[in-house]
């Protein structure tokens, strides 16, 4: 062996390693189990993002507000919103009616009170049909797949091809002599569940290949019960919001079909988009008959959509991080 290298070798070996005191390395501190912190998940996080952002609350506000107007709308006034005098055509703000008359003599700030709950319960209509069709569809396709998905999808390409309002205003022409809140609904939900299903299905995808479902797998426990036990809870979150989005799109499809005349009969129901349908003719002159119902429609729409928006961002971790 060389001088060169057993001086190496020397060295090597009176090389002191320096060694951490331990009072100075708190290990146990860093590696211990913090047990005082609050438990966390999902829907938590979510919970925690919420309470923190004004819009949720406004949103919030609006549509309790909205809903109260809807059950209880004695309690915010007393006129027959189908009591028109003529008299008081095109009148302007009077004790009893704040916002003035309609050409007809009626009440607008009455009619827009009863109209609430005509809007909210297509929309709830819209939004059950569409959110129970779109579940059971994604949830079924996503997590078989194969020929079970090839199908489902292919009905949903077809039935996503074919704009809802349109399909609603044919079904509500040939069902003109039974036009009421429950055939609209139905006109408008049929076509309008594609979305729902599309997004959960994506979803289901991903959360079925999770090591919890491979392990409820390894229990015995059925495909099926596998499914609404373990996959679909944790794939809901994309849907609730899609459901805040698809309740707003619903309300305004039930005011665009009125307006065109092929919604809800105006001698039997209270609707803004009859209301602001038969408001156009008198813009120019008598301009707070057209305005009033259309910023009761776009309240109603804007908060659903400002829900929507929050509880997108509050249930996606990535934009919670980029906050």
């Amino acid at each position: 062996m060389s001088s060169e290298a057993q001086g190496a070798g020397e060295v090597i070996r009176s090389a002191q390693h320096y060694v951490a005191p331990v009072d100075g390395t708190p290990i146990a501190s860093v590696d211990a189990v913090k047990l005082d912190e609050k438990p966390s998940n999902l829907w938590i996080d979510a919970w925690r993002d919420l309470r923190r952002r004004p819009m949720f609350w406004i949103a919030s506000g609006l549509i309790l507000l909205i809903v109260t107007v809807a059950l209880f709308p004695w309690l915010f006034t007393q006129t027959d919103p189908r009591l028109c005098i003529l008299a008081n055509s095109n009148g302007g703000p009077a004790p009893g009616a704040p916002l003035g008359y309609t050409k007809q003599g009626c009440d607008i700030y009455s009619r827009i009170v009863e109209g609430t709950s005509t809007s909210l319960s297509v929309g709830l209509i819209v939004t059950l049909l569409t959110s129970i069709t779109g579940i059971v569809f994604g949830a079924l396709s996503g997590f078989f797949g194969g020929i079970l998905d090839t199908i489902l999808m292919r009905a949903g390409d077809i039935f996503f091809s074919i704009p809802y309002i349109l399909a609603a205003v044919v079904i509500m022409s040939v069902f003109s002599d039974n036009r009421n809140i429950v055939v609209i609904a139905l006109a408008i939900g049929i076509f309008a569940w594609p979305t729902t299903a599309r997004v959960l299905r994506s979803e289901v995808l991903r959360v079925k290949n999770a090591d919890f479902v491979m392990a409820a797998t390894s229990t015995g426990l059925s495909r099926l019960a596998i499914l609404f036990r373990h996959v679909l809870p944790n794939s809901i979150a994309p849907v609730i919001v899609v459901t805040t989005f698809s309740l707003a799109a619903a309300i305004t499809a039930e005011a665009t079909l009125s307006f065109l005349g092929v919604g809800l009969p105006p001698q039997d129901f209270m609707s803004w988009g009859n209301d602001i349908s038969q408001a156009q003719r008198d813009l120019r002159t008598d301009p707070q008959t057209l305005i009033f119902p259309s910023i009761a429609l776009t309240t109603t729409v804007l908060s659903f959509i400002l829900l929507g928006e929050a509880l997108r961002d509050a249930l996606d971790p990535k934009a919670r991080a980029l906050r």
